[in-house]
This record gives C-alpha cells, sequence and structure tokens, in this order.
C-alpha cells in the first residue's frame, strides 16, 4: 500500500567555487535515461532537469578556479595524495547512487553499471598515488658540460578546461578529471551533454571530501556552446577536447591559439578505450618543466668544492 507520501526528487546543480549554484541564466534541460541496444526505440524515461550553464557561468568557474590554484598548486604532493584519495573513499561510500545513474546514463544493465562505477573509483584511487611519483618520472637532474647543478622540475600549467566525453560518463569523466588536478592544476569541467548526473553528484562528492573550493568546477549544457569562452578566455592556460567532436575541436584549437594555451586533441570515439590502463600520458599533458641552473663552487687540483 502507498503511505501517501510524495515522491522528492532531486534538485542537481552546478558546482562552482565549492558551492552549489543554478544556472545564473535559470534555463534548465531534460534529461532522460539511455535506453538499451536492444530497447524499443523512443525517448527515455525522464530522470532530472539539469542546469543550462551559460557563457556567464563558464567565466564564473575561471575565475573559481584561477583563485583556487595558487593554494592548490602550492600544496604539497603527498597532501594533494590523501585529498584525492578522501574523494575515492566517498566516492565508495555513495557507489549505489552512482550505479544507478550510470546505468541511466548509459543505457546498461545494473552488473555493468557497478564493473563501470567500481572501475572508476579504482582510477581515481590509481591517479591519487600519482601524485608524489610524477615529479621522478618526469624531472630529476641534468648531466651539463660545466660546474653546474641542472635540475628539472614539473609543475602545473594552471586553469584547465576540460570536455568531458560525451558517452562514459562516470570512468571517462574520473579518468579526464583526476590527472589535471592530481598534478597541481584547477579545472572547469564541462560534463556530458545527454548524460550530466553522474558529474553532478560527483561535484557533491568533491564538496565534502577536503578538496578546496573551485579546484574542480563542473558546468552542465551545451558543450558547444560552453567550450567557445573557454578556450579564447584569456586566462585559462589548457584546454581537453576529449568530449569534443572533429568540427569543434577544430574550432576550439584556432581559438586556443590566440593564447598558447596547452591543448590535449581529442580521439576517435572508438579509438578510446576508457578500461585499460590510462599511462601517464594524462597526467603529463599540463605540466610545464621548469629548469633551474646552480653553480656548484670553484673547481680546484683536487676537484669541486660545494
Amino acid at each position: 500500500m502507498s503511505d501517501g507520501r510524495l515522491s522528492v526528487f532531486k534538485t542537481y546543480k552546478l558546482y562552482v567555487g565549492g558551492k552549489f549554484p543554478r544556472s545564473e541564466s535559470g534555463r534548465v534541460y531534460e534529461v532522460t535515461a539511455k535506453k538499451s541496444a536492444t530497447a524499443a526505440a523512443g525517448k527515455g524515461r525522464w530522470l532530472a532537469n539539469a542546469p543550462q550553464s551559460s557563457r556567464k557561468d563558464a567565466r564564473d568557474a575561471v575565475v573559481a578556479a584561477r583563485k583556487a590554484f595558487g593554494g592548490w598548486s602550492g600544496a604539497t604532493a603527498y597532501n594533494r595524495g590523501q585529498v584525492l584519495y578522501r574523494a575515492a573513499e566517498m566516492l565508495e561510500g555513495r557507489r549505489e547512487q552512482f550505479v544507478r545513474e550510470v546505468a541511466d546514463a548509459e543505457g546498461l544493465s545494473k552488473s555493468k553499471a557497478a564493473a563501470v562505477v567500481d572501475a572508476a573509483v579504482d582510477r581515481w584511487v590509481w591517479y591519487a598515488g600519482w601524485t608524489d611519483k610524477i615529479g621522478q618520472v618526469v624531472g630529476g637532474a641534468n648531466p651539463v658540460a660545466g660546474p653546474f647543478f641542472n635540475l628539472s622540475t614539473p609543475e602545473p600549467t594552471g586553469v584547465v578546461a576540460v570536455l568531458a566525453p560525451q558517452e562514459s560518463s562516470f570512468l571517462g569523466l574520473v579518468s579526464v578529471v583526476a590527472p589535471v588536478i592530481a598534478t597541481g592544476n584547477t579545472a572547469v569541467v564541462i560534463a556530458s551533454a545527454d548524460a550530466p548526473l553522474p558529474a553532478l553528484s560527483l561535484g557533491e562528492v568533491l564538496a565534502t571530501s577536503d578538496l578546496p573550493g573551485g579546484v574542480v568546477n563542473i558546468l552542465s549544457g551545451k558543450t558547444a556552446e560552453l567550450a567557445a569562452p573557454l578556450a579564447s578566455h584569456q586566462d585559462v592556460n589548457a584546454i581537453d577536447l576529449t568530449g569534443a567532436d572533429a568540427a569543434l575541436a577544430k574550432e576550439l584549437e584556432i581559438a586556443a591559439a590566440d593564447n598558447l594555451k596547452r591543448v590535449l586533441r581529442p580521439q576517435a570515439v572508438d579509438d578510446v578505450d576508457w578500461p585499460a590502463d590510462p599511462g601517464t600520458h594524462r597526467l603529463t599533458a599540463f605540466l610545464e618543466t621548469k629548469t633551474v641552473w646552480h653553480p656548484t663552487g670553484a673547481l680546484g687540483a683536487s676537484g669541486s668544492s660545494y
């Protein structure tokens, strides 16, 4: 028997600067469940009204990301790893919610969605473990001729705009966001246009996981509408075009050249195997190399002195 209660529908909001605003435009759009390949054609079940972000929301997210960059990039790599691991703990605690959202977003059975969510949590833990190790992989002492120490160390690029994958709403999302922040960058993320709910829920996890507000900012809406102002924004240092199709990616690359942004070009959808070992290329994609020269001291007959 019904207990007479009304259903309490969840209101999904953006995640910007550690807070949960609605779009400043007041717009929303309908998000529906994706039908499985064997299901009958037609419109899927209504899931929620997601905020449709505006260009103003994108600019606000950049301001928040820039404000957070100094503290996050200045934190020790070990501390960043601790914070990311805490986020993985929170993801694990919300496992059932994400299984449900991923199943609806990608048209998967519950068992397949559970496997995707488990892989996403494992992927987050994997990147958390790299925070204090990537420096040893891409930095170190350089052999130079002369009485000098010559040391190269990686540093974060800055504010990175991330176009999340359109089809892989959670594992792909984690795979593009985690490496950006693991290396000390801050991110403005554009969620999958048709399946934004796992991304918006990720914002709720990050808000309770010790991650400083503004390190990750999550927007939902039309990818092309939001990506254009980010690609041309003078305070965005890099852009990941994973979620853009070929035509949009070309336009964004041209816009990004205006302030010499780093650009990570998209692969064809069929070429991306999200469950596969991701390697370190996304960790190094948004790192700069700083090289320092320092004299070792006078070189005498008995050798160098320090």
